[in-house]
């Protein structure tokens, strides 16, 4: 039997800082086989990334060290080359897919010449050659017409195929191995399936090995061979997935598989008769046949603007304490009809009614109200808070401009919000940047408490958090609704998170709602094609499940894109 590609033993890295010297990674030891798909799972903050950046020497700061160990790729130690052989060992050996591809493409820069400068610089292609190259690999990860989206810009594409064009870039130089932070937490399911089965089709077709980063177990059970599990930048279990998700053995590795939002462990829905035999009988939220239409498309040559309905004829109610997920992929208007609601987006038709008041024929009032009554969660968290502001202080401008609060409360009002979603407090004195994805999102969830509002809005809030800490925020917004007659509307690309906590759920599609009711009913007895297709879309943690069991549903919608969708009752 061939020995591992790659073989990392006893890899310790250490963060010296003024306050001392703190062990990152501790002494972490693992095999990655050929044509091997490891998934490499762990909390927010326990290593994953580090330790996948260790692999190729990009530490995040000069202040972190590789201390000790060794990582040989095919018996080269890459902890002892100089940089010069570093850098062709560096997308040429081993590529690397980002989790936010947004960040990761140049938007200046056209996605074809993105994919054939790695591939002038690593083959040493002349620029012909390198564009056909390019063209070949955009076929190769599904973009449907390659010769002309060679010259499009990132801006242009959706969140998955701008994911599809990262993976391109990374296999540009025809890698050895393929490293994947994350590359499908902000995508929706039917879109993650479809990328999780490409990288699989890729690794068959080239016979690379694969580093899978996720805090999502039912993609690991779906698409990885072997498990390794990281906390606290220790590695303290890894196998056989089958071993590791019927048999685990560590108590952490069993709390991860506990809290994973499985549709098939899914908790009961809430009684809606019991909830609303206690809730008043008007509406919080109303929305009544709202439209949100946008301009674009025109220009001096192409002729006058197209109209594009982003939202099309929505009615909705919400009543005051209840949780409504509302679920779609990625275009179906679900963040457009969130920030219509809380007036962020001009209604083109139609009526918002907030607590009794109509934003569009009482802008002003409503507004007013709005601001001081309802909250959001955006999706990205870095792009969310202010890069120059502490937590602390980013929290304390909230509760200041709220005015319900002293000055001299404000410092135990920060810790309790804290404390809420589950950060340390220490954290009031930390910027973001020195904070993880999850970790950000729990501070962005922190300033929406501040508020003390009546609505949240949460928009994809938990996408880039891992499993544990989701069961905890789902725990967190199930006790705040009960306790505090908070009123949720939940976006997400989740439906298990959705069956696990929402009440009632609608689905939408390309601005309309195709389908709505109890969650348990809906996810059981789904009577729309579509439906269907996103609950089949869901990673299951039971390795036995087929990745695309709803694929033909997909492929059923797409074949009649321009017939219009009906809603059933």
């Amino acid at each position: 039997m061939s020995g591992p590609l790659l073989s990392v033993r006893d890899l310790t890295v250490r963060a010296h800082l003024d306050s001392g010297t703190r062990t990152l990674l501790d002494a972490v030891s693992l095999d990655l086989g050929r044509g091997e798909i490891l998934g490499l799972v762990g909390e927010s903050g326990s290593g994953k990334s580090l330790f996948c950046r260790s692999l190729v020497r990009l530490l995040p700061s000069s202040l972190l060290k590789i201390e000790s160990g060794s990582v040989l790729l095919e018996g080269l130690d890459l902890t002892r080359i100089d940089d010069a052989e570093m850098l062709k060992v560096r997308g040429g050996e081993i590529g690397m897919i980002f989790q936010n591809p947004t960040s990761h493409l140049d938007p200046v820069m056209r996605i074809g010449d993105q994919i054939a400068e790695g591939i002038r610089y690593h083959q040493g292609l002349g620029a012909r050659e390198a564009r056909a190259a390019a063209v070949e690999i955009l076929a190769q990860v599904g973009f449907p017409d390659p010769g002309r989206q060679y010259d499009s810009y990132p801006h242009e594409f959706s969140g998955g195929m701008r994911q599809r064009a990262m993976i391109g870039v990374a296999l540009s130089c025809n890698p050895k191995i393929l490293i994947a932070d994350e590359p499908t937490t902000a995508l929706d399911v039917t879109i993650q399936a479809q990328i999780l089965r490409l990288l699989i089709d890729i690794r068959d077709r080239r016979g690379l090995s694969i580093i899978l980063i996720t805090h999502d177990l039912g993609i690991v059970a779906q698409t990885c061979d072997r498990i390794a599990v990281l906390r606290g930048g220790k590695l303290i279990e890894q196998g056989p997935k089958r071993a590791i998700l019927t048999r685990p053995q560590h108590p952490y590795t069993i709390n991860l598989i506990d809290s994973h939002p499985s549709i098939s462990s899914a908790l009961p829905a809430p009684s809606i008769e019991v909830a609303q035999a206690s809730r008043p009988a008007r509406a919080l939220l109303e929305v009544d046949d709202l439209h949100v239409c946008f301009r674009g498309g025109g220009s001096l040559f192409k002729g006058a603007a197209k109209t594009i309905s982003a939202v099309a004829g929505v009615s909705l109610k919400i009543m005051p304490g209840e949780t409504v997920g509302i679920v779609g992929e990625s275009g179906s208007g679900k963040s457009t009809l969130a920030r219509a609601v809380l007036g962020l987006t001009p209604l083109s038709a139609g009526h918002v009614t907030f607590d009794g008041i109509d934003l569009a024929q009482q802008r002003s009032a409503a507004l007013a109200k709005l601001r001081r009554e309802t909250a959001m969660v955006f999706q990205d968290p870095y792009n969310a808070l202010n890069p120059r502001l502490t937590i602390g202080r980013m929290l304390a401008e909230v509760l200041k401009v709220q005015g319900k609060i002293a000055a001299t409360d404000m410092p135990a009002r920060i810790g309790e919000l804290l404390d809420l979603v589950g950060l340390e407090r220490e954290f009031a004195e930390r910027k973001p940047r020195s904070m993880s994805g999850g970790q950000c999102q729990r501070a962005g969830i922190a300033r929406a408490l501040a508020v003390e509002p009546k609505l949240i809005i949460a928009d994809e809030c938990v996408a880039a958090l891992d499993v544990t800490i989701q069961a905890q925020i789902i725990d967190l917004f199930r006790e705040l609704t009960a306790n505090m007659n908070l009123t949720l509307m939940f976006i997400a690309h989740d439906l298990a998170i959705v069956r696990n906590l929402c009440e009632r759920v609608v689905v939408m599609y390309r601005g309309e709602i195709v389908e709505e009711g109890r969650c348990d009913e809906v996810f059981a007895r789904p009577k729309h094609p579509y439906t269907a297709a996103l609950i089949a879309a869901i990673p299951d943690i039971d390795p036995d499940k087929p990745l695309l069991q709803g694929a033909g549903n997909r492929e059923y919608l797409q074949s009649m894109p321009n017939q219009p969708i009906k809603r059933l009752p």
